[in-house]
Order: structure tokens, then C-alpha cells, then sequence
């Protein structure tokens, strides 16, 4: 038998978007400059998570950062289907990306060079990586 709710169970809430804003990083002299919104804010949020390895840092939770590492020793073959479903598995985490497309791959005997789109809600990034072998 199926229990009958009789119009008990309604949504009364709603899903909130977190905003995009955020503390704007300093690459080139490790500090931090003002604030980053929008579009500048997902290049930023995509360089962050490819840059982290995912696991290794107890200050983040389990679903950020990339698992890049573990691909070294490997074969190139392997690597690039690899890298491709970890890139797009690491990023889509973050709401503000909807997909990650137009993958390139460059092999050389010790490293594999990605290129690739980044589509967020804001507009497209384009996005290189390299992956040491």
C-alpha cells in the first residue's frame, strides 16, 4: 500500500545562487588586489581548481580540485582520455560552469599540453593546461 501525503508535503523553499564575487588574486606577486565578479571570477575559480590536487588538502571538501597527480608513470594514450574526464569532472563542480568543450591535447615525451573551453553562465574561457608526465 502507498501512504497517501494528502497535500502534506509542498516545496516552501527555494534554490539561491551563491554569488560570484570574490577576493581577486595577484598571480605573478602572490597577493591579493581588490575583487573579481563575473567572468574574471570563473577564470580565476578554473585556475584555482586545476591547481589544487584534489584530496590532498584537508581545508578543502572532496569534490574540489583536479586528480592530476596520479597520472604520472602513466601512458600518453591514457592520459588524454584521462585528463579530459578529470578536467571536466573537476570543473563542472562549480555551479557557475555549465560544460567544458573543444578539447586539444599536444603530447611531448614528458608533458601533455590541454587546451580547451571553459562555458559559464558569464561567457566562454579559454583554458591551457599542462600535465607533467
Amino acid at each position: 500500500m502507498i501512504p497517501q501525503t494528502g497535500g502534506l508535503l509542498r516545496q516552501d523553499f527555494s534554490f539561491a545562487q551563491k554569488p560570484s564575487r570574490t577576493f581577486k588574486l595577484d598571480r605573478e606577486n602572490g597577493c591579493v588586489v581588490g575583487m573579481a565578479d563575473g567572468l574574471e571570477a570563473v577564470r580565476q575559480a578554473v585556475y584555482l581548481i586545476l591547481n589544487t590536487e584534489r584530496y590532498q588538502w584537508l581545508i578543502h571538501s572532496w569534490d574540489y580540485g583536479a586528480e592530476l597527480q596520479s597520472l604520472v608513470g602513466k601512458p600518453p594514450d591514457f592520459c588524454v582520455a584521462e585528463i579530459e574526464r578529470r578536467v571536466r569532472e573537476a570543473l563542472l563542480q562549480d555551479d557557475r560552469i555549465r560544460s567544458v568543450e573543444n578539447f586539444t591535447f599536444e603530447v611531448s615525451k614528458k608533458t601533455i599540453t590541454a587546451q580547451f573551453t571553459v562555458v559559464s553562465i558569464f561567457g566562454e574561457v579559454p583554458v591551457g593546461a599542462e600535465v607533467n608526465l
